[in-house]
């Protein structure tokens, strides 16, 4: 079963609660998002830290409920 766009930005801002989040399907199929996700708290990491911050956030539901999702992340400008 696909997982929508708001269950994803819900599991995001449990986990990353001042994250302004934005996702758009990309297929139209619940399986394919990209992710914009701004948060202070990816400050000072990588990109690899960043990702995997939101990865723990989706608890086990990437390559599952959740076929793909792009991301960009970064820190307040």
């Amino acid at each position: 079963m696909p997982m929508n766009a708001q269950d994803i930005e819900k599991m995001i801002k449990q986990e990353i609660p001042d994250a302004v989040v934005s996702i758009r399907d990309l297929a139209g199929d619940g399986d394919h998002y990209a992710a914009e996700i701004v948060s202070e708290s990816f400050r000072g990491k990588s990109r690899v830290q960043q990702h995997q911050m939101v990865y723990k956030a989706l608890r086990g539901n990437m390559g599952g409920e959740l076929h793909a999702l792009a991301l960009q992340t970064s820190a307040p400008k």
